[in-house]
């Protein structure tokens, strides 16, 4: 049996993950599991799966957990304890679905710790890419990507050499708003921008497919995880959400990687690969299926797709900016404090204000995100 860590166990992915290791007790074994704050779910979570270690890094909230619990799982509670969560001894594959920035610390801690990584946190690649993948390297460890996307890109690309490879091409469903121009999304509201039309994702995530963040933090993403040029990484919009994403090669064959909008799939492949087991999720019915139909992204009017590109080929710590604004401009949005297009104003004064470090130490982006979050915060 696997031994796996899930750091955000409470979230999304997290809570998704679980239900794949429900499915196949003979196959895993949840070690630690680890949330920010919400302690009832965690005890729910903690009486199902026993683990040895539980960690909440909210400490109200692990003060909570703990006058009540009586069980065996040890707790522990505090940003630190989170964070040595990530290396516990005998876990084998640490699943990193925490959100934003706050995911980098752990995972560069598990890798340290010789963990294999099922990513979810794409915001690790994002601002520290260079240095990650290095470590994951110098440990001999794998990172097995667990979004739909860069799952599918991993599959297609199996069995292939790497110069054989012309494109990426990542798909992207175009959120709530595709096809509206940028006068037509004044005024938009919480509601509308968290209606995702293929999607069950945390709010966050679902603000950033919105705006298309989420595809431009996926193109810096894919850079990362199969060195490929920016150049060669293009983005398609696909409203179905069928095809994943593709892969071109030299003599123009596309190998496309298909399947429901079920966060699960990839998950279960990430944990299990390089085998497969059989999965009880929904399947294609092509005898059923519509049109597949695709279009280019408009830019000009979902302009964080283009400041993804201009921070990703700039590079060294500007993609660290570039994601810090974001963070605190979509939190700025949820709190009702500014309209949703003041999210892209906010990101590109961010970036415009920062002069690049190249080839950053890890000391240096959490510095520089700490400068651009509260600059950032200046224009709420």
């Amino acid at each position: 049996m696997k031994k796996i860590a899930v750091l955000g166990s409470t979230g999304s992915i997290g809570t998704q993950t679980l239900e794949v290791v429900r499915a196949h007790p003979e196959l895993f074994k949840i070690t630690v599991l680890a949330a920010n704050s919400q302690d009832e779910l965690l005890e729910a979570q903690i009486k199902e799966f026993q683990p040895e270690l539980a960690v909440l890094s909210d400490e109200v909230a692990y003060g909570r957990l703990k006058s009540r619990y009586l069980g065996q799982t040890k707790l522990a509670g505090g940003r630190a304890a989170f964070i040595e969560a990530a290396a516990y001894d005998g876990v084998e594959t640490v699943v990193t679905s925490m959100l934003g920035f706050a995911g980098l610390e752990p995972t560069m801690k598990a890798l340290a710790a010789k963990k294999d990584i099922a990513l979810a946190n794409k915001e690790t690649l994002v601002v520290a890419g260079e240095l990650v993948m290095a470590e994951a390297k110098k440990q001999g460890v794998k990172i097995l990507p667990v979004d739909s996307e860069h799952c599918a890109l991993f599959q297609c690309l199996q069995g292939e050499k790497q110069d054989t490879v012309a494109k990426l091409l990542l798909t992207c469903s175009g959120g709530p708003f595709r096809g509206k121009k940028r006068e037509e999304l004044f005024g938009a509201t919480k509601e509308k921008v968290l209606a995702h039309p293929t999607w069950n994702m945390g709010a966050k995530i679902t603000v950033d497919s919105a705006s298309l963040m989420n595809k431009g933090l996926e193109v810096i993403e894919a850079k990362w995880l199969y060195d490929m040029p920016y150049e060669n990484i293009q983005v398609v919009i696909h409203p179905q959400s069928i095809i994943h994403s593709m892969v071109e090669y030299c003599d123009g064959s596309v190998m496309a990687q298909l399947g429901a909008p079920d966060m699960r799939l990839p998950i279960q492949y990430a944990l299990t690969y390089p085998t497969r087991q059989k999965g009880d999720y929904p399947k294609l019915d092509f005898w059923q299926m519509k049109d597949l139909t695709f279009e280019q992204p408009d830019t000009e009017t979902f302009k964080a797709l283009r400041f993804a590109y201009e921070a990703g080929k700039i590079g060294g710590s500007m993609p660290c900016v570039m994601n810090a604004a974001n963070e605190v401009a979509v939190g700025a949005f949820l709190r009702d404090k500014i309209d949703f297009l003041k999210i892209y104003d906010i990101i590109e004064a961010t970036m415009a204000k920062r002069p690049v470090i190249h080839s950053p130490s890890l000391e240096e982006l959490f510095a520089e995100d700490k400068w651009a979050r509260e600059f950032a915060a200046t224009l709420i």
